[in-house]
């Protein structure tokens, strides 16, 4: 009965709240408030139950079973500078939010070699908003993709020092997105208006999990996870502020199709990643870890949106593949007291000949910082992370809505892009 009732512990907490943050491409790893403070290195320690979302092979360190869950509270803010073709520059910020990512882990051991496992965790996400008359409303001005994955997994202990696992992921997502068309009527010509396009759909995809564990000696371990490519099928509706002819006059005749709300679809494919830990364990309370994670953006190579035969958007990507370094260390003063530190690094991976609003990041560094207390069978992680996040070019993209005659911008680019992370974790062991 232990493993259902901590079962259910980590449902409650998926469905209580939406996932939905912003990261390099738009790839998450908020996943526990010490995996965090570890930028990531969790994949060679793989030391405690949350784990399951790093190297679900870890768990076969940690006898009995296991429930943890948290909450990450991420702000992130920027300013796109538009430069338009009457010379002058609109400096635009997004609107203040904090998004919610939350999560949950439970293990438990069946036995000396097989433990069962189950995670809820958000993988993907973004959230991004601007006033609805911001000059770059052909484009976008409200974004958000909310995801989250269920996770169940078997690990199996080989031997004292190598460990296996396999999971099934199931991932849910939730997209919408706002934006104006160019719009020339009789009635308001030779003025341009802007007729509301909004898009809200839902999906699942399908993937699978794999994990290795190398427990060496007391000092060194390694760890080596991949997360697999998975196809997002969206099915949803257009909704348009008002029905009718639709597009530019040229020539005395009205071009672009007919704005009639209407259903629409999308297939979204999702990266593969592939990450290694390596961990040394000089003393029993100080730790080390570097790490890497390659994630293959290059498969995200468009967005196409399908509204029916005379209305589909068409959105080039090409993105590029994208690495992700880090470092941490963690110190136990006390055998109740934990202290943390970690530094990750992430390449560009955003094309900026197809750059958009809905990504004005390219790269970004992460510093963080957190502690962890533990009283008898409970666990509190706390976490603290600020993210620089490197500027986006739009002098030279060809996506739709940007450098166009309707919007009157001929090029620009991001700045001050950061966010902060506020995390916790909270845990108990059975």
């Amino acid at each position: 009965m232990k493993i259902f009732r901590a079962l259910a512990l980590v449902l409650a907490l998926a469905v209580c709240c939406s996932p939905d943050a912003r990261a390099e491409g738009f790839a998450l790893n908020e996943w526990s408030a010490r995996g965090v403070a570890l930028a990531g290195g969790m994949v060679g320690r793989a030391d405690d139950v949350s784990t399951l979302a790093y190297n679900a092979a870890g768990i076969t360190q940690i006898p009995g079973t296991h429930v943890m869950g948290g909450l990450a509270f991420i702000a992130p803010m920027g300013t796109i500078v538009s430069d338009m073709a009457n010379g002058v520059e609109k400096h635009t910020s997004t609107k203040p939010n904090v998004w919610l990512a939350p999560h949950g882990f439970v293990s438990h051991q069946l036995n000396d070699r097989v433990w069962l496992g189950f995670a809820s965790f958000s993988r993907f996400g973004l959230g991004n908003s601007f006033n609805s008359q911001w000059a770059g409303r052909y484009n976008m001005y409200d974004i958000g993709m909310q995801t989250v994955s269920f996770v169940p997994s078997l690990a199996y202990k080989v031997n004292d020092v190598l460990s296996l696992s396999v999971g099934v992921e199931a991932l849910y997502a939730h997209v919408y997105m706002g934006n104006k068309v160019p719009t020339i009527t009789a009635a308001s010509y030779p003025n341009i208006v802007g007729n509301d396009l909004q898009l809200e759909g839902s999906g699942w995809g399908v993937g699978a999990h794999l994990g290795m564990h190398m427990r060496f000696n007391d000092q060194w371990s390694m760890g080596l996870s991949y997360k697999s490519q998975i196809t997002l099928n969206l099915f949803g509706d257009v909704d348009f502020g008002y029905e009718g002819p639709n597009g530019l006059i040229t020539a005395g005749k009205m071009h672009g199709p007919e704005a009639r709300d209407r259903s629409a679809n999308a297939t979204l494919q999702l990266p593969d990643s592939i990450a290694l830990g390596i961990a040394y364990k000089p003393l029993d309370n100080l730790s080390f870890e570097v790490g890497s994670v390659f994630t293959r953006w290059s498969t995200y190579n468009a967005l196409n949106i399908n509204m029916g035969d005379d209305y589909s958007a068409i959105n080039n990507k090409e993105w590029r593949d994208g690495w992700n370094f880090n470092a941490s260390v963690e110190y136990k003063p006390l055998d109740w007291w934990a202290l943390r530190a970690g530094f990750a690094y992430e390449t560009p991976v955003v094309n900026e000949s197809y750059s958009d609003y809905m990504m004005p990041t390219n790269g970004r560094t992460m510093m963080s910082l957190g502690t962890g207390f533990a009283w008898e069978n409970w666990t509190v992680d706390l976490t603290y992370a600020h993210l620089w996040i490197n500027p986006v070019d739009y002098d030279h993209t060809e996506t739709s809505g940007i450098r166009s005659a309707a919007s009157g911008i001929k090029g620009g680019h991001s700045e001050n892009v950061q966010a902060n992370i506020y995390m916790f974790s909270v845990g108990y062991s059975f």
